[in-house]
């Protein structure tokens, strides 16, 4: 057993050095424990020791959630630049990314001190799609399912850099523009409004979910999901009510909560700073155009001599 460890250690290894060297990023080094291996580029040695030291906390609390087990050791890639993981990742907005297939967790370290993300957030979430992944097949996961139970349970943490002054889901719901969940079953839009709404919408119906039938009613979802059952079927035995039933109480929900009277007061003090900006705007002007006019009498004065 020892000797097949070592054998996937060093599989591993070369499949990371010759995948980091591709995209221009330095020699992997390695923290390896009983429960997770961490790879790191030098100098993310601290970094990569926080992880490897958070990581038991980080498991023992989603398999409380869940009621299930990680029974994989994962690994975790930490890049050191923001332009290598671009390239890696394919995208500027994404921070994070997981590969249930080979339990692997890749981070942007760059952006682990830019708030909301840390390490500890960050890694949760991720974690928590190895952990789904690991008990439910890729086709009876529903994506909205997937990304909105992995923000929920790191606390509203995405794995996308979003405008956090901005709710697309808001305006969305004032406009009367519902994203019908069943687009997010399979995959995300790839434009940066559309994946922005996608994530919002996907943590709002899974935290209406849990606020309407517990983290039970999520639990038995899972559970018929497990058991091979399609997103419909898992909703109606673990829920009783039907995803159309289900989403269009989320809706009047939604409609309820987002109103322009919530809004205004929600973006009170934008309001009122873009109010004083027009204001001084407007004063700018006019005292332009008085001066001006001012000008102007005073060329036209007969009195006037050179």
């Amino acid at each position: 057993m020892r000797l097949v460890n070592k054998t996937i250690l060093f599989s591993l290894g070369v499949i990371f050095s010759v995948l980091l060297r591709s995209v221009g990023a330095e020699e992997p080094r390695a923290i390896e424990t009983g429960e997770v291996r961490v790879l790191y580029e030098e100098p993310l040695r601290v970094g990569a020791e926080e992880a490897a030291n958070i990581y038991p906390a980080i498991k023992r609390d989603l398999e409380e959630i869940f009621h299930w087990h990680i029974n994989v050791r994962p690994t975790i890639l930490l890049i050191r630049r923001n332009e290598t993981f671009q390239r890696m990742a394919g995208s500027k907005m994404i921070v994070a990314y997981a590969l249930p297939r080979k339990n692997l967790v890749v981070i942007d370290y760059s952006k682990m001190k830019t708030d909301p993300f840390t390490i500890e957030a960050t890694m949760k979430h991720e974690i928590c799609h190895l952990l789904l992944h690991h008990h439910i097949k890729n086709e009876n996961l529903p994506k909205w399912l997937d990304e909105g139970l992995a923000q929920w349970a790191s606390h509203g943490i995405s794995e996308i850099i979003m405008d956090r002054k901005r709710s697309h889901l808001k305006e969305a719901t004032l406009a009367g523009r519902y994203i019908g969940i069943r687009s997010l079953s399979n995959r995300f839009p790839m434009e940066k409004d559309g994946i922005s709404l996608a994530y919002e919408a996907s943590r709002s119906f899974v935290e209406y979910i849990i606020s309407e039938h517990g983290i039970d009613g999520i639990q038995r979802v899972l559970g018929h999901l497990k058991d091979g059952n399609d997103p419909d079927e898992a909703i109606l035995k673990g829920l009783s009510t039907s995803i159309e039933e289900l989403e269009e109480a989320w809706h009047e929900d939604l409609r309820k909560r987002i109103t322009w009277v919530t809004f205004v007061i929600n973006h009170l003090y934008e309001i009122l700073f873009f109010i004083a900006a027009l204001i001084m705007i407007y004063g700018f002007i006019k005292g332009f155009l008085k001066k001006r006019a001012y000008m102007r009498e005073d060329e036209n004065d007969p009195g006037m001599t050179e």
